[in-house]
């Protein structure tokens, strides 16, 4: 069981309960972490007696590593992608493993040597249940590499074996393991790295695993948990089915039916979504993640983004018909020709897959909406702004650790127990994994190289932007909860360097910027395991495992869709209201063309209509110095450090596939818990907030899998006005004279 802790906001409190039986280790009053929501949230004491890696974490652990990974896969090709986040799991296991636990035998095995061992160790524990956790998490997000299988066999139509794309994922994820193996030091033990996602699942382990007494008036957390999941699961039949509008209530198209404009204006999916809100948890947390989750500054931030650059930059920039934005839609991730018609891309390829100079020349430059456009000149300018910014707000505390590793005023008490009680990982076992990756990658490229095109030089160059960039990046997704990304980078950098081949480009991007993102989700779980007091050697067998069973089955699964679902991810070929749309894969695509087919010097360099837009690179190095030199000069005005140029800039990379629907809506939510519920009910947001985001992911996620097997397989729809998830037709449309009449009217 988990303490109930009482006290004031400031985060002091008292043990009321005790935690485990056995052993245990607390924290004197001041030594809590200096995090006001993690001594909220996270347990100070430990049993280091309790069992971790057990019969039950592996049967369990590798059943939901590789049920979250086939489902997740199998709903990312769809037009609403659904996630399915290891809090399903978290939940699910909890019954089977107290059923294991009553039921296999207690036998102990080899009794009297050193390899004695039980199946069952006794009472199923919130430590066995944490690892079995970490397990599914290895497959409880869309898996970056698989975008390169995608575009390869299905927009590019060319061969590759299952095998190898198999190798690329598996790669793309030992990179991740190995960069956050690396930066652990940095980026787990210190206090100030607290990982607000994670509180999430410390909360939902709290509810399942400890005896609550029941406040008067009120409900315990797992009485609130319960009546969260079963509105959740039950509400979610109306955005999932019945009521598909909910997704995105577009009111000012229903206003003006026939206006190009006001429609352009108020879409939430295909426009500035001016007034959209959506009623349905799958529209606010798609892209974004849980809102309930993210410190309230970190969501101003991104709040101040988003307006930015969907209520300033883009009109403004459309209605003075920059790039001839005009002939174009305003929100769009379609490729044109400058008169406004979709680019036919096949015909600038030539027969070794290569750009077909000739064939370019008569087709025409390449033209995208300016939304398009803007969002790689944000992209631009956040590149150059996460690393001012690390460097002017945190350089002094990395160079310091750097020195001196952690001194002991720098780290908190969980910190002092894992180093306690716990074995550390040697950093050597993560080198040997990195030089072992890189050296087969290496292999591969250079005897698949009419599949990968990518040369071996080009693995060693995309493995040091990636290994750059993991510390800057994890500080900042380690305090806010958003991560800025490397896709543009590095599509940018090998397009470049090497043009005209756009496998080369998106496998780089691949390895780049994918094996970030993996890393910075194992750090992820390393701080989960680090909360939760998890042996860090049964962390790694669980990640080493995990990775490996999560990128087989993603392989497989998408494989397996690939070629079962006819014309899957063409958008012509489709059935009209077909799911099989591929969002993703299509901003995937479009940037292998643009960066890797035709090259950024013919688009954003001296040979491109787009070169304005690198001007984005300087003014993202520069705003950070402002920043940093106002807070300098009024160090009593706090608020100032709490402006985040990264994260401001970042919160709109999702655009698209993410529309304004998901973002409004995800502000929206996040004020209403980080700024309301958080400054004046702080009592209720300690019990409830994250119990709260917990219960909302697990009810969508069990009503949506549950809508597809009964309706979805069976082809079962509903056609009616509120079928439509946006109702504005017309918002795709453009405003500029002599464009073709839109083809919906």
């Amino acid at each position: 069981m988990v303490p109930e802790r009482t006290g004031s906001h400031t985060g002091e409190h008292e043990i009321t309960e005790p935690l485990l039986q056995g052993d245990r280790d607390t924290c004197p009053t001041g030594d809590d972490s200096p995090i006001e929501q993690v001594s909220l949230t996270v347990p100070v004491t430990d049993d280091p007696s309790l069992p971790s890696f057990t019969f039950r974490t592996w049967i369990l652990g590798t059943l939901a590593c590789a049920l979250l990974s086939f489902l997740n896969q199998f709903f990312w090709y769809r037009r609403e992608p659904l996630s399915m986040t290891a809090i399903s799991a978290q939940i699910a296991v909890v019954p089977v493993g107290h059923l294991m636990a009553a039921t296999v035998t207690e036998r102990v095995f080899m009794k009297g040597t050193r390899w004695e061992f039980t199946l069952n160790p006794g009472k199923f524990n919130v430590k066995e249940h944490v690892l079995i956790t970490i397990f599914a998490n290895s497959g409880a997000a869309s898996v970056y590499a698989i975008h390169f299988v995608s575009i390869v066999k299905v927009f590019y139509k060319r061969e590759i074996s299952l095998l190898l794309g198999w190798l690329v994922v598996l790669g793309t994820h030992l990179l991740g393991l190995s960069w956050a193996g690396v930066f652990r030091r940095y980026l787990v033990e210190p206090a100030a790295m607290w990982w607000p996602q994670n509180l999430v699942q410390v909360s939902l382990f709290r509810v399942l695993h400890e005896n609550e007494e029941r406040p008067k008036g009120g409900l315990t957390r797992n009485q609130f948990f319960l009546v969260t999941f079963v509105c959740s699961f039950a509400y979610y039949v109306f955005p999932g089915h019945l009521f598909p509008m909910l997704t995105s209530l577009s009111w000012i198209c229903w206003m003006f039916p026939t206006s190009i404009i006001a429609q352009q204006l108020g879409s939430g999916l295909r426009g500035l979504g001016v007034g959209v809100v959506g009623f349905d948890w799958s529209t606010v947390c798609a892209y974004l993640g849980t809102p309930l989750a993210s410190p309230w500054f970190a969501t101003a931030n991104v709040a101040a983004g988003f307006v930015i650059f969907i209520y300033l930059l883009t009109p403004f920039s459309y209605w003075l018909n920059i790039y001839k934005a005009r002939r174009f839609p305003i929100f769009s991730d379609d490729l044109f020709t400058s008169n406004g018609q979709k680019y036919n891309i096949s015909s600038i390829v030539d027969s070794n897959f290569h750009l077909d100079l000739e064939a370019y020349q008569r087709e025409g430059p390449l033209y995208f909406s300016i939304n398009f456009a803007m969002t790689y000149g944000f992209a631009f300018a956040c590149l150059a702004a996460t690393l001012v910014h690390v460097l002017l707000f945190h350089g002094s505390e990395i160079l310091q650790l750097s020195k001196s590793a952690f001194q002991e005023k720098k780290i908190d008490i969980h910190t002092k127990l894992m180093r306690k009680y716990y074995k550390q990982v040697p950093e050597w076992w993560f080198v040997c994994i990195l030089l072992f990756t890189i050296t087969t990658i290496m292999f591969m490229c250079v005897n698949y190289e009419d599949q990968l095109q990518l040369p071996w030089w080009g693995v060693i160059l995309a493995c040091a932007i990636a290994m750059l960039f993991t510390l800057p990046i994890g500080v900042i997704k380690a305090t806010t909860n958003q991560a800025p990304a490397l896709n543009v980078l590095t599509e940018y950098i090998i397009g470049y360097i090497y043009p005209g081949y756009p496998i080369a480009n998106i496998l780089f991007k691949v390895f780049g910027n994918g094996s970030v993102k993996q890393g910075i989700s194992f750090l992820e779980d390393f701080k989960l395991g680090h909360y939760m007091k998890i042996p860090p050697r049964a962390m790694f067998t669980a990640q080493i495992f995990g990775t490996t069973i999560s990128a087989l089955v993603h392989s497989v699964t998408a494989w397996w869709l690939m070629n079962t679902i006819p014309n899957i991810c063409d958008r012509e070929l489709l059935p009209p209201g077909s799911s099989w749309t591929c969002p993703s894969d299509h901003v995937f695509y479009d940037a292998s063309v643009i960066m890797g087919l035709i090259g950024p010097r013919r688009i954003f360099g001296d040979l491109g209509h787009y070169s304005a837009i690198n001007w984005f690179f300087l003014a993202g190095a520069i705003v950070p110095i402002i920043v940093w030199l106002a807070h300098k000069a009024f160090p009593n005005k706090q608020w100032i450090r709490l402006v985040n140029i990264p994260v401001i800039l970042t919160g709109v990379a999702q655009m698209p596939p993410a529309t304004p629907v998901n973002y409004t809506s995800w502000v929206l939510v996040g004020f209403a818990s980080g700024f309301v519920a958080y400054r004046y009910n702080r009592g209720w947001w300690s019990r409830h907030n994250y119990v709260l985001s917990g219960g909302l992911d697990a009810g969508l996620a069990f009503m949506g899998v549950l809508l597809y097997i009964c309706l979805g397989m069976q082809q079962i729809n509903l056609n009616w006005w509120g079928s439509d998830p946006d109702g504005c037709p017309l918002a795709s449309c453009p405003t500029a004279h002599g464009i073709e009449e839109c083809p919906l009217y």
